[in-house]
């Protein structure tokens, strides 16, 4: 599969990014962050929605799934630790999707170590800042078919 666009979907309290904990979340919005990635891949088309609700995620989801040549990235947030229902829409779509995590969750609080949407996840990747998304760009280009 040749993908040739890519969908970022970014879940709650990401539009705070900038703001929120720079310590931890750096103090780059993600709109800043969306134009250099624009710049970094120009043949492929990039476009990304962000949002505090869960049903919202899920409709996303289910409308980008079944694109061809396409990759989705998430990154759900809090839902991560607590979504069965966005990890079953995960598992039942076609678009392969990869996990991206700004900080590394897994070194965090215990309930962040919970994650629902790993396992039915293509990749994840963790703890590489916003560069976790050019990251993850870079591993869907790379899919084997």
């Amino acid at each position: 599969m040749s993908i040739s666009s890519v969908h970022i979907i970014n879940g709650p309290n990401l539009n705070l990014l900038g703001l929120r904990e720079p310590e931890i979340y750096g103090d780059t919005s993600f709109e800043e962050y969306f134009l250099k990635l624009r710049g970094d891949f120009p043949g492929l088309q990039l476009s990304h929605s962000q949002t505090n609700h869960e049903g919202q995620i899920i409709d996303w989801l289910h409308d980008w799934g079944f694109k061809r040549n396409a990759g989705i990235i998430i990154n759900a947030g809090g839902y991560t630790h607590t979504s069965v229902a966005i990890r079953d829409a995960i598992a039942s779509i076609e678009t392969p999707v990869v996990e991206v995590h700004i900080s590394a969750v897994s070194e965090r609080e215990d309930f962040r170590k919970v994650n629902y949407l790993k396992e039915v996840c293509a990749h994840s990747i963790e703890g590489s800042g916003l560069e976790g998304y050019a990251l993850a760009i870079k591993w869907l280009l790379n899919l084997p078919d």
